[in-house]
């Protein structure tokens, strides 16, 4: 059986977080706890982040259509990979070699966005329609229609990318520190973050939430991190969204209603709610949405869908299909009351990106993300970024993500 960091410190994350155990002892005493971590965040540069899976470091060429992007991401188990310019030279660098992230749910949202507005939509989608007016005729059917169409079949990754979230590409390097990567991770609100070898100009390593919780999960124990885990959620003065905040669906309204939230809000995951709005039944995260291209028995009547019979029928496909999901084990919540070790312990278990705060009749009274996690850890510095966003924000005029 593998160690675990309470009893061996084996894993490549929890000799990791020795290296940030041995930096924490040496810091000067009269620094607060997150201004330590930030100076030992600061001292460990990305290269050292433990090696994502070969699976996950996949590239898509930017001349691949929709349909094999979307195929590719889904024969790996992955929500998004970067897309390689197939125009570059050879000898191009990376800044040039790429042209963004494309996620799984940003190409579902874009063809959502489609069938609203047929902005873009130049190809026919059906025989003689094209843009809103197919969209208005084909009705519930429209996604159904869309998968099998030459539109979907030929739109090029590179044609969308007015729709990716960052654009041009926007990547680590392995000289940039951890400190660097927790912040866009967390304030800037990146969802994965590539690292590039500007001598080799191509992505060593892929760094994602999941990875980050999982890190901390092994860091379990230690010194350093013991500052802040054993502390109740109240006390570190979580949820930072209060529960009138809170982005949330009623289960009756229709299930686009809960990605058009997502999308204007840019936010990953909302609840879903029943009765007067506090008692929480369900998650939607952003990238559920990919099983309107997934799944026929799904997208079929997606306009008409509510949230709760999407959340039910999402369950069927993937128990029917013996896929294992988060979505199957319901909604996981904790209390205020929790520690913060024993939520990021249900967020690495459950492999999922949020957790509810309920109260002792269910009542909802926030969310906490991994971006929360790390607010409480480190903290931006003044003027730390400088011109690190120069040429990547703000975003294409064409965006609609």
């Amino acid at each position: 059986m593998d160690e675990s960091p309470r009893s061996g410190l084996s894993s490549p994350e929890a000799k990791l977080g020795m290296k940030v155990e041995d930096l924490w002892d040496v810091q000067e005493p009269q620094l607060s706890p997150s201004e330590k971590l930030n100076s030992c965040f600061e001292s460990i540069s990305v290269s050292a982040f433990p090696q994502a899976p070969s699976s996950q470091v996949i590239e898509i060429s930017s001349d691949s259509s929709l349909a094999e992007a979307v195929q590719m991401l889904s024969r790996h188990n992955i929500l998004s990979a970067p897309v390689r310019n197939v125009e570059a030279p050879e000898d191009a660098s990376w800044i040039d070699r790429y042209i963004g992230i494309v996620e799984f749910a940003g190409i579902a949202v874009w063809l959502l966005h489609q069938s609203e507005a047929g902005a873009g939509a130049s190809a026919s989608i059906g025989p003689g329609l094209s843009g809103p007016e197919a969209a208005a005729t084909m009705g519930g059917n429209f996604f159904e229609n869309l998968t099998s169409s030459d539109f979907y079949k030929n739109t090029k990754v590179g044609d969308i990318s007015g729709s990716f979230r960052w654009a041009p590409f926007l990547a680590l390097q392995t000289s940039d520190t951890f400190l660097t990567m927790l912040l866009l991770l967390s304030k800037y609100r990146m969802k994965s973050l590539p690292v590039v070898d500007l001598g080799e100009g191509k992505i060593e390593n892929v760094i994602t939430q999941s990875a980050v919780v999982h890190m901390l999960v092994e860091c379990i124990g230690q010194n350093w991190f013991e500052t802040w885990s054993t502390k109740k959620l109240f006390e570190l003065g979580l949820p930072l969204v209060k529960p009138n905040q809170l982005l949330k669906v009623h289960g009756d309204e229709p299930v686009l209603q809960a990605f058009k939230l997502m999308r204007v809000n840019r936010v990953g995951g909302i609840p879903v709610v029943e009765g007067d709005g506090r008692k929480v039944i369900g998650n939607i995260s952003i990238r559920d949405i990919r099983f309107l291209l997934t799944a026929p028995e799904i997208h079929k009547d997606h306009r008409s869908m509510t949230a709760k019979n999407f959340l039910t029928a999402v369950r069927k496909y993937l128990e029917d299909n013996q896929e294992g999901s988060p979505l199957l084990r319901g909604t996981i919540t904790c209390r205020k009351d929790n520690t913060l070790e024993e939520v990021i312990l249900k967020l690495d278990t459950e492999k999922i990106h949020r957790i509810y705060i309920v109260d002792e009749d269910r009542n909802l009274e926030g969310v906490i993300t991994l971006r929360d996690i790390i607010s409480k850890l480190v903290h931006e510095p003044p003027r730390y970024f400088g011109d690190f966003f120069y040429g990547v924000v703000p975003l294409p005029r064409n965006s609609t993500v």
